[in-house]
C-alpha cells in the first residue's frame, strides 16, 4: 500500500519534535512527545504557585503571628479574669461558711444550754419525787436533741439534723422539721439549703421551750394536786373525828433566798407541797381506816342489839364481821401491838395501839400472829379468824376505841373508802 493511500485512510500524521545533540560523530536524539510538553508545563505551573504563596507568607507572617499572640493574649487575660472571679467566689463562701460555723456553733452552745438546764431540772424532779408517791404523777420525760450540721463545702443535700427520742434511744437523720402541735413532725420542706439548718435549730430550740414550759406546766399541776389532796384527807380524818396534826414547833428569822428563779421558786413550793400531803398520808396510814376482813358482810352493827345467849338487849362495842374459819385477819392501821393473848369474853383478842388514843381490837380469833410490842403496818396479817370466847360461830369482832372508849367503826370504815384513792 502506498503512502498516499494510507494518507487517505489514517489521515495526515502529526509531526513529533526531536531534540538532536551532535557532538563530533556522536549524535543523540530525542523525541518529545505533547504530554511531556503538558507534564513539563504543570510541574512550572506547580513551582510558580508555591513560590507565589511562600512569598505571601513571608510578607504576612508577622500579622499572622501578631494576631496569634493577640488571640492568646486575650484568651489569657480571660482565663485570669475567670480564675480571679472564682477566688473571689471561694473567699466569700469561705467568709460566709466561717460566719454560718460561728452561728451554729452559737445555736449549738444555746441547745446545749437548754439541754443541761431541762436535764438538770429532770434530775432535781426525780430527787424530790423519789421518795415521795403523788397521785396521778408520771415524770415528763426529756428529750434530748443534738444538731449536727454538715459543712456546707460538701453538699447542700448532706445538711441534716439528728435527734435522739427518749422513747427508744433511735436517731433520726432529717432534712427539715416542722412542728405540730406540742411535737415534732418530720416533712420535706423546698427551702435553700443556707437556711435549713437555721431552721432547724429555730424549731429545735422552740420545742425545747414549749417542753420548759409544759414542764413548768406540769410542776404547778401536780403542786396543786399535792396541796388539794392532803387537803381532802385532812378534811376526811377531821369529819371522821381524828385530829389532824399541824405544823408546830418552827420558826426562825426570815432570810430571803439568793436570787430565786422562777424554777426554784416553783419546785421548792412543789417540796411544801409534797410534805405537806406526806403528812396527811403518814397520818392517815396510822389510823384504823382500812377493813379488817375485806369483801365480807357485816353480819351485826354497833350499839344496841339483843344478846346471842341472854336474849335481851345489850350494848355491841364493835360490829361482827361473817368470816369462814381461819380468815386471814387484817390490821386497819400502822402501830403497835399492846395486847395478843386471851381477853375474857373476847377469846383470843389483838389490840393495835395507833396513837392520839386511838386502838383497835380483833376478838374472837382462831389464831394469832403477832407479839406484844411488835409494830405492823396496814394490811399486816395480824392472826385468823375464829370462834374463841363469847361467840355462837366463826366471825370476827372488830373494836375502834379512842381514849378506851368504844366508837362506832363504820365512820371509819367509810373514811377508809374515801382515802383508798388517795393513799
Amino acid at each position: 500500500m502506498s503512502q498516499g493511500s494510507v494518507s487517505r485512510v489514517f489521515g495526515r500524521r502529526k509531526k513529533q519534535h526531536t531534540i538532536i545533540l551532535a557532538s563530533g560523530d556522536h549524535i543523540r536524539h530525542w523525541t518529545i512527545h505533547p504530554w511531556v510538553f503538558g507534564l513539563a508545563a504543570s510541574f512550572l505551573a506547580v513551582m510558580a504557585i508555591g513560590y507565589l504563596m511562600a512569598t505571601t507568607y513571608l510578607v504576612l507572617r508577622d500579622d499572622l503571628i501578631g494576631a496569634a499572640m493577640a488571640r492568646q493574649a486575650r484568651i489569657q487575660h480571660a482565663y485570669e479574669d475567670r480564675i480571679a472571679m472564682l477566688r473571689s467566689q471561694v473567699d466569700s463562701i469561705t467568709s460566709r461558711q466561717l460566719l454560718d460555723q460561728q452561728m451554729m456553733e452559737g445555736r449549738m452552745a444555746e441547745l446545749m444550754q437548754q439541754q443541761a438546764r431541762l436535764s438538770n431540772r429532770h434530775g432535781r424532779l426525780g430527787l424530790l419525787l423519789e421518795n415521795a408517791d403523788v397521785v396521778n404523777f408520771v415524770p415528763a420525760r426529756i428529750p434530748v436533741p443534738r444538731a449536727k450540721p454538715v459543712n456546707r463545702g460538701t453538699s447542700s443535700e448532706q445538711q441534716r439534723a439528728e435527734i435522739t427520742r427518749p422513747e427508744t434511744g433511735q436517731t433520726l437523720a432529717v432534712a427539715s422539721l416542722g412542728l405540730r402541735g406540742n411535737g415534732l413532725a418530720y416533712a420535706p420542706v423546698k427551702v435553700p439549703a443556707g437556711q435549713r439548718a437555721d431552721r432547724i435549730f429555730e424549731e429545735l430550740l422552740t420545742s425545747l421551750h414549749t417542753m420548759e414550759r409544759e414542764q413548768a406546766n406540769h410542776i404547778h399541776s401536780l403542786t396543786s394536786n399535792a396541796y388539794q389532796t392532803a387537803e381532802t384527807i385532812n378534811t376526811i380524818l377531821h369529819k371522821t373525828g381524828i385530829p389532824v396534826e399541824t405544823d408546830t414547833g418552827i420558826g426562825g428569822p426570815f432570810i430571803n433566798p439568793e436570787n430565786p428563779t422562777e424554777f426554784d421558786s416553783s419546785l421548792d413550793e412543789l417540796g411544801t407541797a409534797l410534805q405537806r400531803l406526806e403528812k396527811a398520808r403518814s397520818q392517815a396510814r396510822k389510823m384504823p381506816v382500812g377493813n379488817p376482813a375485806p369483801n365480807h358482810a357485816i353480819s351485826s352493827y354497833f350499839g344496841k342489839r339483843r344478846d346471842p345467849f341472854l336474849k335481851r338487849m345489850a350494848h355491841h362495842a364493835g360490829i361482827d364481821f361473817r368470816t369462814r374459819y381461819g380468815q386471814a385477819i387484817q390490821a386497819t392501821g400502822s402501830g403497835v401491838v399492846r395486847k395478843a393473848g386471851r381477853q375474857g369474853g373476847y377469846g383470843k383478842m389483838v389490840e393495835i395501839d395507833h396513837g392520839h388514843g386511838f386502838r383497835t381490837r380483833y376478838a374472837h380469833l382462831s389464831r394469832i400472829d403477832v407479839k406484844v410490842g411488835q409494830t405492823v403496818e396496814p394490811g399486816a396479817k395480824i392472826g385468823a379468824a375464829g370462834s374463841t370466847g363469847r361467840s355462837t360461830g366463826p366471825h370476827l369482832h372488830y373494836e375502834v376505841r379512842y381514849n378506851n372508849k368504844a366508837i362506832n367503826p363504820m365512820r371509819f370504815l367509810k373514811a377508809g373508802e374515801k382515802l383508798r384513792p388517795l393513799l
